[in-house]
């Protein structure tokens, strides 16, 4: 074939391939692009994002360890937006929490309208309570409003540690009379009761109570002594009847 008809051809496919090759070059470039621009935004956003966010830190703060937000440094509290110092009074100690005064008050001392510690006032016959704010009195005497009146005991008497009921009791074969203990006259044939409640004294077994005295029982025909011993009861088979035991029809 002629050079003069080849030379044509080959400019032409020469065109077509550079045409091709632009066509896959340009949205390559397009997307490099791109990327370089959102690479740039990420360069210079972050910084200030971060800075938006180191700055919302007060004075005297620091971020949390976990989550969002900050929180006061050692030795000073919240106070609305910002941290202020922890001003411990006298008698008192820091408690590093970042919440409320920051502070308690020593054992043995009280606080006092949330700015200092008063000493707690032990009248005398106490004692300081385990909590260290509030007293107790010792054993021998009675709390009375703000002091601890000693308890007076009478001879044949002893303490019973109750706080709201009688402070002393008498002692066995003993019983008060106001403020005394006088002793219980144990009639013949009777012993004192070991139990607190009902009368001072029992009847012994085959004895009945009568009046301030324990007599005799007597046994009627076809009776026998009750599981009391202090009573009679008619055999099996028997009733009572008018003081006597009669056979059952």
């Amino acid at each position: 074939m002629p050079r003069s008809i080849l030379s044509p051809i080959r400019r032409l496919h020469s065109g077509t391939a550079m045409s091709n090759r632009l066509i896959v070059t340009v949205p390559q470039v397009l997307m490099m692009r791109l990327v370089l621009v959102f690479a740039l935004l990420a360069i210079f956003t972050v910084p200030a994002y971060s800075e938006v966010i180191v700055s919302s830190v007060p004075e005297n703060a620091h971020k949390r360890s976990y989550g969002d937000g900050w929180e006061c440094d050692r030795s000073y509290r919240a106070s609305n937006d910002t941290c202020i110092a922890v001003v411990v009074p006298q008698n008192a100690y820091p408690t590093y929490r970042n919440y409320g005064s920051g502070w308690e008050c020593s054992h043995g001392f009280i606080e006092v309208r949330e700015t200092s510690c008063a000493k707690v006032f032990v009248p005398e016959g106490g004692y300081l309570a385990p909590s260290g704010t509030r007293w107790n009195c010792l054993r021998g005497y009675r709390k009375i409003d703000d002091i601890c009146q000693k308890i007076v005991l009478p001879p044949d008497s002893y303490l019973t540690n109750s706080t709201r009921g009688p402070s002393w009791l008498c002692n066995r074969g003993f019983v008060a009379l106001g403020n005394v203990c006088a002793p219980i006259e144990v009639p013949e044939n009777a012993f004192l009761n070991v139990s607190d409640y009902g009368p001072p004294w029992q009847c012994e077994r085959g004895y009945a109570v009568s009046g301030d005295r324990c007599t005799l029982i007597e046994l009627p025909e076809n009776a026998h002594l009750a599981r009391t011993g202090n009573r009679w009861e008619c055999n099996r088979n028997f009733q009572h009847k008018k003081g006597r035991c009669v056979l059952n029809n």
